[in-house]
């Protein structure tokens, strides 16, 4: 088998590689319908997150069961499955909680990025669908595997209810499908903060009612004017950068909420300016896994498009091409088709 591989900053290779095997009794094998780049994959590919080594690729999937091992009984070969890219057996108490992404046996998905796919702990993190889903429906349904389960998860930690005013700090598949969620949510007014024509149009699609183009202080600035003064009920920070993250805090209102899912990457936050901002934090790695149901019935009965922030489709072995076209925001996110 072939699999994407990272040797350092803008390396991408896709070459041979071990296939997967059953190693666990609760482990899957699954043969890719669909998988995709991802947001946070540009870090170590930018070297802003160092490796030390070859490092195998992908945490997004969909596909269809080829092998379980001997103690799988929640999915059988011929299934169609979705899975979250942290593995969780669904039952410790973590997972009970809802944050399986937290989970005391966890595993972190990393070689999604190849035509086949080992999963351990099978029955707690792959969700089947009751049949084979039209091709049509492939794009959509990956999303609920990370990207749109995140941007779930984002408007969820950030407590938006019906009627609320939200801000979302990041343009990236997240951001946009954290509009989408908090749309979703019943969200009164959504204001997008986003330079680039193409998303600002996605963002408008997906529900958001303004857009500021300033960052930083002077986006803050333009929140608090277009609010009365007041600041947002609900900011989700989508990127993981320090001036994302203070800016997202900043124009959230006091009492309001900020999440962040954004992977952070030299984010420091001030306790006093914390302390006297009396703003709720909430964020981290997305439980997809808690949501992965409802999402996938969204898509299902077509209330939900999410597959929308594909906007460039490759052969698999084209993989580094999609890297390339999201670093240099050609493509929003690359959808890679085994």
């Amino acid at each position: 088998m072939r699999g994407t591989v990272l040797y350092g900053p803008h390396d991408v290779r896709f070459e041979d590689c071990p296939d997967p095997k059953i190693i666990q009794p609760t482990d899957a094998i699954i043969r890719m319908s669909a998988t995709c780049v991802c947001g946070s994959d540009l870090w170590p590919y930018r070297g802003a997150q160092p490796i030390t080594e070859p490092t195998p690729m992908g945490h997004e999937y969909c596909g269809i069961v080829e092998e379980v091992g001997r103690a799988v009984t929640s999915v059988r070969p011929g299934q169609f499955v979705i899975g979250s890219f942290a593995t969780s057996d669904n039952t410790c108490p973590n997972c009970q909680y809802g944050y399986q992404s937290s989970c005391m046996h966890r595993e972190f998905i990393t070689r999604a990025q190849a035509p086949v796919l080992r999963v351990p702990l099978a029955d707690g993190t792959l969700v089947p669908t009751s049949g084979v889903p039209s091709n049509d429906l492939l794009p959509s349904l990956l999303t609920t595997s990370d990207v749109l389960g995140t941007g779930w998860f984002a408007a969820d930690a950030a407590n938006v209810k019906p009627g609320s005013t939200v801000v979302v700090v990041g343009d990236g598949a997240v951001g946009l499908l954290g509009i989408l969620s908090a749309k979703q949510m019943g969200a009164g007014r959504i204001i997008a903060i986003s330079r680039h024509e193409k998303r600002q149009k996605l963002a408008r699609e997906f529900g958001a009612t303004d857009i500021v183009t300033e960052r930083g202080d002077e986006g803050v600035a333009r929140i608090k004017e277009l609010t009365r003064g007041i600041g947002a009920d609900s900011v989700l920070e989508c990127v993981g950068t320090q001036e994302s993250m203070k800016q997202a805090i900043r124009a959230t209102r006091p009492g309001g909420y900020t999440s962040f899912v954004g992977v952070p990457h030299g984010v420091e936050l001030d306790g006093q300016e914390l302390f006297f901002a009396h703003v709720r934090l909430h964020g981290g790695p997305a439980p997809v896994r808690r949501y992965l149901p409802k999402l996938i019935d969204l898509v299902l009965n077509g209330k939900i498009s999410p597959g929308k922030v594909f906007d460039l489709t490759l052969p698999l072995d084209q993989v580094a091409e999609g890297y390339r076209a999201m670093d240099e925001r050609r493509a929003i996110k690359t959808l890679l088709r085994p």
